[in-house]
């Protein structure tokens, strides 16, 4: 995939915000919740409220997130590193450090004590009484600590750790907050060699670290240990994205050519899956399959990525009162809604329909109660600071 360069965007001088990457991260925002949604409904065994497809529908629903999974957190990732040699050029490490603290430290709490008793609620019922009938007693306190996760917010705890280690880089670097804050006026996107050197690596990579942690495997309660390598790829390039403004070099042919790549690739993994008729060989292990999944993931999730970026840039640079008020409720979304769709779960259990069709009636449905509900939640005394 060539990414040929174009000329970067000048920005009015006093507009602070690049409003297109509000929008990413809103549109990202949504796919959390449809993601979610969608494991209620699949095959896949990951959620606080499940009902296991009976219908072929559900397969739909499984080739949806491993589509979905191979590039949606990543462009998180990237998106949060393009603002962290920022911030702790304007801050400092303390003041960087307290402020990564605070809006990400105060939100895993906040998921961990008050929201996941919440979800779990139903879960843990169903496991006291079980016990129960084996003439055991199973107290909350026991429950929590066996079942400990971080849920959806492993991506908070993960930032965090990513945040840490590159303010550790910057004190050992020696490069301290005088370091040089702008960004080139006009740059030069990265080249096909150098595009395709990244996918192979981080192919050969993930590749690599699948054969002892699978794409089905969990550690420390993340959800998607497996992808570790591709999260730390791109925020480091985020990072590097940031002060050489990369992002303002992509070129609209850039972009199109980033989602044919995709689509390529994505067409390579339904394949791969449909294929394996009901195998687990491409999920990891060291198998010729497990290799040629890593390398469709890395080819679309940076196909995908770079097609987001210059279609938000081009198409999606601006917001009106809409637009600022879901980007400005958006982390609050990713924070309660996994409550929303376990409540709405629960609430549509009787409803009788293939696992699609209630895929996407409780979309239908969550998506605008969760914006609705981070209204009152952000308006709390103090959530502005943390949401």
């Amino acid at each position: 995939m060539t990414l040929p360069s174009g000329p970067a965007t000048v920005r009015p001088a006093g507009r602070p915000r690049l409003l297109y990457l509000d929008n990413l991260r809103t549109a990202l925002t949504v796919l959390v919740v449809l993601h979610h949604a969608a494991i209620a409904y699949s095959n896949v065994p990951r959620w606080y409220y499940r009902e296991t497809a009976t219908d072929p529908s559900g397969t739909l629903l499984d080739l949806m997130l491993v589509l979905n999974q191979a590039f949606f957190m990543g462009a998180f990732f990237l998106i949060a590193g393009l603002f962290v040699p920022g911030s702790y050029d304007r801050k400092g490490a303390r003041r960087f450090l307290a402020e990564r603290l605070l809006r990400l430290g105060v939100p895993l709490l906040a998921w961990l004590l008050v929201l996941r008793p919440l979800v779990t609620a139903g879960d843990y019922a169903q496991a006291r009484e079980a016990a129960a009938r084996e003439g055991a007693a199973l107290p909350y306190a026991e429950y929590y600590l066996a079942s400990f996760s971080p849920g959806p917010m492993w991506f908070v705890e993960v930032l965090l750790v990513f945040s840490v280690l590159y303010l550790l880089w910057r004190r050992t670097a020696g490069r301290g907050r005088d370091a040089e804050r702008s960004a080139p006026a006009a740059v030069r996107a990265p080249g096909a060699v150098a595009v395709a050197g990244f996918v192979a690596g981080l192919a050969l990579v993930g590749y690599v670290w699948r054969i002892w942690l699978p794409m089905d495997a969990s550690v420390l309660g993340l959800p998607t240990p497996a992808y570790l390598p591709q999260y730390a790829a791109l925020f480091v390039v985020g990072l590097v994205a940031a002060r050489r403004g990369l992002a303002e070099g992509l070129s609209v042919r850039a972009g199109r050519a980033g989602f044919a790549a995709a689509a390529a690739a994505a067409a390579a993994m339904v394949l791969l899956i449909v294929g394996s008729s009901g195998g687990t060989e491409f999920l990891g292990g060291g198998t010729w399959q497990s290799l040629a999944m890593a390398a469709a993931e890395s080819v679309l999730a940076v196909g995908v990525i770079v097609g987001l970026l210059v279609l938000f840039r081009e198409r999606f640079d601006r917001q009106g009162r809409l637009g600022r008020f879901l980007s400005g409720h958006a982390f609050t979304v990713y924070l309660i809604h996994p409550v929303v769709l376990v409540a709405l779960g629960h609430a549509l259990g009787g409803v009788q329909a293939p696992a699609v069709a209630k895929f996407a009636l409780l979309a239908a449905l969550a998506l605008p109660l969760c914006w609705l509900l981070a209204l009152p939640v952000r308006a709390l005394p103090g959530a502005r600071r943390v949401l």
